[in-house]
């Protein structure tokens, strides 16, 4: 990872082009949603996530340099971090929310009938398996191989935030400022699917979709530092991307126990990207921030 010099021009250039691109697809997946084609409309949110990376490129910049040869010798404890703390994290989380709201829990394969299909719970039945399951099997390949999976994708966004532009802020405002920015870019880069789909939060809550929006930068700055800190440690971007495989996998469990309808009770958990259930990797992204440790 080189350290970087501010350059004002091509920042902005990469924040425009990474926007255009993403805010265009965002608009064709609600298109598509909108027209019952939700699944070709999931593939194409897939794809969006390499614009971060196209946007290096269109503004000029390489991305040579960003650390793609793992050098590992001595920062294994740090890529366990990205594949397991996520997982960690999560599963105290929805462990407080549950508790919180008992009556939220829920074993039936409510949520996957929800947003699959009733076809998807007949399934598993024919293959021999209940849904408790199910949900064992999804919580082995979130601590096996689930993370290495989602780096595939995780990359392209990796790649743009931390690769390109979060030195570059970090350059023009210092490291806490950097992240804090940083973060609220990230968010703000997902508004127009939240709006247009619900995506994240859905679109039963108080507020939609301006809370939602405004929830997600919370929760973007709080994973931007924890991904920053991780590249940092490294110097490899496929660490941070572990870890944003890692939590989109872990992230999905919880919703698989939870009822559906929870209405605004989705801005509190069961996934990470709630108040509540995120409290543990928001309070592990505040220590960081407040301690001001110092580059490596």
């Amino acid at each position: 990872m080189n350290d970087s010099v501010f350059n004002k021009k091509k920042t902005i250039k990469y924040l425009i082009w990474t926007f255009l691109v993403a805010w265009v697809m965002q608009v064709i997946i609600g298109i598509l949603y909108k027209n019952g084609l939700a699944a070709v409309g999931q593939l194409l949110l897939s794809v969006t996530m390499f614009a971060p990376l196209l946007g290096v490129l269109l503004s000029g910049q390489k991305l040579s340099g960003m650390g793609w040869k793992p050098r590992l010798r001595g920062k294994i404890k740090f890529l366990l971090a990205a594949w397991l703390l996520p997982a960690f994290l999560t599963a105290i989380g929805a462990a407080l929310y549950f508790v919180v709201f008992p009556g939220h829990f829920d074993m039936s394969g409510e949520y996957i009938a929800a947003n699959i299909g009733t076809e998807a719970l007949e399934q598993l039945e024919a293959q021999g398996l209940t849904y408790p399951m199910y949900v064992l099997i999804s919580v082995i390949a979130c601590i096996t191989y689930a993370p290495l999976v989602n780096m595939i994708t995780a990359v392209g966004e990796e790649a743009g935030w931390r690769g390109f532009l979060y030195p570059q802020l970090k350059a023009r405002f210092g490291r806490k400022k950097g992240w804090l920015i940083g973060g609220i870019i990230w968010g703000i880069w997902h508004w127009p699917v939240m709006w247009l789909i619900g995506y994240e939060y859905g679109t039963d809550y108080v507020g939609f979709p301006i809370v939602g929006m405004l929830l997600f930068c919370v929760i973007t700055i709080v994973l931007g530092i924890l991904c920053d800190w991780l590249y940092e440690k490294t110097g490899c971007i496929w660490i941070p991307s572990v870890f944003h495989g890692a939590f989109n996998a872990a992230a999905a469990i919880p919703m698989a126990i939870c009822i559906t309808g929870t209405g605004s009770a989705i801005l509190l958990g069961p996934a990470p990207i709630g108040v509540l259930a995120g409290s543990p990797i928001i309070i592990f992204a505040i220590i960081l921030l407040l301690k001001g440790e110092k580059r490596q």
